[in-house]
């Protein structure tokens, strides 16, 4: 008379076992689906920040052709192509990207981004256009300052900049174009203190440091400025202000700065040397 109360528990528990194990096999694929996708997730950033320009392109081609709906590896490819200096294919990549579902904010500032570097500024300003004013982060302002400034409406560009400033722990970039803004209006003390104070979170950065001798010698002041640098860079910025000098009439204190180029060089200086005896030729035929 037990005979089937047992024979039921154990179809019972032969369900239970068969349902916990497909609890198990879901839970086994859900992990693994977790691992492999971080795991992809690290592989394409390893191929952004440090493989070659040209085989991240490669790879991300491949991958988006494989899974065209996978957004991450469009993004992947739009960003190699621009890193690869390929900026127009990038953008048009950015374009297929917004398209997609997950699109984000941050996805119109790479497209934005893309579009200044191929110099496509009407189209850049519309794109930072359709972005709401509450996307307040460092690239997007950085961008619109760098439109404002296209624009030559200076009073937008120095709001920008400045709230770019506000937004990053790593100024210097973004110091230094605001500075090349104020040089490029003619407002070099302007120009001279930006770059002096991004030359202080970053004081590595050469072409600050040729643009400070720029913003330094328009206002005629031709000695070095006090910042750490090479050799080779002191002969760099000395042939700079050379050059400014003599563009502004003081050729005496160029020809100066050209032989003391030419003497400071680690190695033979050849554009500074050529500059000196075309100016010591004119000299000598005046």
């Amino acid at each position: 008379m037990r005979h089937p109360v047992l024979i039921s528990l154990c179809i019972a528990g032969m369900f239970s076992l068969s349902a916990c194990q497909q609890d198990r096999s879901k839970e086994a694929a859900k992990a693994l689906k977790e691992f492999t996708e971080s795991d992809q997730a690290g592989l394409n950033a390893l191929m952004l920040q440090a493989a070659n320009p040209d085989e991240a392109v490669a790879y991300f081609t491949k991958a988006s052709a494989a899974n065209p709906e996978n957004i991450d590896y469009r993004r992947g490819l739009a960003k190699s192509l621009v890193r690869a200096k390929k900026p127009l294919e990038g953008a048009q990549v950015w374009r297929e990207v917004i398209a997609m579902p997950g699109a984000t904010n941050d996805d119109r500032v790479e497209l934005a981004d893309a579009q200044i570097r191929n110099n496509q500024w009407k189209e850049a300003e519309a794109t930072l256009n359709q972005i709401p004013p509450t996307h307040e982060t460092f690239e997007r302002y950085r961008l619109e300052a760098m439109v404002a400034d296209s624009k030559k409406n200076w009073k937008k560009a120095d709001s920008f900049y400045e709230t770019a400033f506000g937004l990053t722990t790593k100024p210097s970039g973004v110091l230094n174009n605001w500075g090349f803004s104020k040089l490029t209006r003619g407002d070099y003390a302007g120009a001279e203190k930006l770059f002096t104070q991004a030359l202080t979170y970053d004081p590595s950065v050469f072409t600050t440091k040729n643009n400070l001798v720029l913003a330094r010698a328009a206002q005629r002041k031709y000695d070095m400025p006090i910042v750490s640098m090479t050799q080779a860079e002191r002969a760099q910025l000395l042939y700079t202000a050379a050059l400014s000098a003599i563009k502004q009439g003081d050729v005496a204190t160029g020809r100066t700065l050209l032989q003391e180029a030419v003497d400071t060089a680690p190695q033979y200086f050849e554009e500074a040397q050529r500059a000196l005896d075309t100016l010591d030729a004119n000299v000598t035929k005046g």
